[in-house]
């Protein structure tokens, strides 16, 4: 049985700008990432990399070719069932943090688990677990102006993991930060690593690329480069 957690297989991605002009943001890309990895995915504006995450993360559609997320082709689940999957399995972490600004750090957290049918105090609960792993225990009812830009990723992070996901696609989670803030953020992402969940950066920096343990390069919407470091 296959141990990849997400698997391409000759996916291309195309859309239409105008009558004449078409962009081709993948091309008959082929990849695996395996359940535990660490991986860097690489790129210049424009390389493909955020749609590769989009699909990756059952955000986008490939216009060609397969995708399967932990051994299952998403094209044969419907928009419920896969807004499910995604809920399930997949813990996102974006570049602009995109909390809820006039919720606490708490009820920011618990907003994945509210479509979950917990009850309130498990939601609480787990949250407030969520929240002390990636040491904000401290900062449970701040709101977001009240936090660093540093604190409100870690935040971030933990509205991620509150529903147990094997996979993390964080999407240039360090692009808004200071140096000690990235550092601090890219720890808690080898810890999450470490736990053994799949972790999958998208990045345009060398720095927090070399963090990784394989880093997959991408160039006009092709893998240019894959290796481990």
């Amino acid at each position: 049985m296959s141990t990849a957690v997400i698997e391409l297989r000759d996916v291309s991605r195309t859309y239409q700008v105008t009558e004449d002009v078409m962009v081709h943001a993948l091309q008959s890309v082929s990849l695996l990432i395996e359940r535990g990895e660490h991986v860097a995915i690489m790129g210049s504006s424009g390389s493909g990399k955020s749609t590769l995450m989009h699909i990756a993360g059952c955000l986008d559609s490939p216009t060609a070719g397969t995708y399967l997320l932990d051994g299952v082709d998403v094209r044969d689940i419907d928009e419920d069932d896969l807004s499910d999957l995604r809920n399930r399995k997949i813990g996102f972490v974006f570049q602009a943090f995109n909390l809820v600004p006039r919720t606490s750090a708490l009820a920011n957290v618990e907003l994945p688990l509210t479509y979950a049918g917990l009850s309130r105090a498990q939601r609480r609960r787990r949250a407030t677990d969520a929240l002390l792993a990636v040491g904000m225990g401290q900062r449970l009812h701040h709101l977001p102006s009240e936090l660093s830009g540093g604190q409100q990723q870690r935040v971030a992070v933990a509205r991620a993991i509150v529903t147990n996901p094997a996979l993390v696609l964080a999407d240039e989670p360090t692009g808004n930060l200071d140096s000690h803030s990235t550092h601090e953020v890219l720890e808690l992402f080898a810890s999450l690593n470490a736990e053994g969940r799949t972790v999958v950066l998208i990045t345009h920096e060398e720095d927090v690329a070399a963090r990784a343990r394989r880093v997959i390069r991408l160039a006009d919407g092709e893998v240019v480069e894959d290796r481990r470091t």
